[in-house]
């Protein structure tokens, strides 16, 4: 028998002031960080207890310069977005 598969879904990311050469980078640390996050202990729990949250806005998350900061950024969205969906 196999885990059952949850499927997040993210209809528009806005994202200001990223290179789009970067963008790719960005994305790729996104879906790794949302999936190491509800796939660690607990986590899939405590998705089921996730209220809807139709909007999320995340506020403030610090962009540095570059890929490697691409890559932090799209970890810390993902970050936030736990926490934002997961209270």
């Amino acid at each position: 028998m196999s885990a059952p598969r949850t499927k997040v879904t993210i209809d528009r990311l806005v994202l200001r002031g990223v290179d789009p050469h970067h963008a790719q980078a960005m994305a790729e640390s996104l879906k790794k960080e949302l999936a190491r996050a509800f796939a660690a202990p607990g986590g899939r729990e405590r998705l089921k207890r996730a209220q809807d949250t139709p909007v999320l806005q995340l506020g403030r998350v610090p962009l540095d310069a570059g890929r490697a900061g691409a890559r932090r950024f799209g970890t810390n969205v993902a970050r936030a977005i736990r926490k934002g969906v997961v209270r």
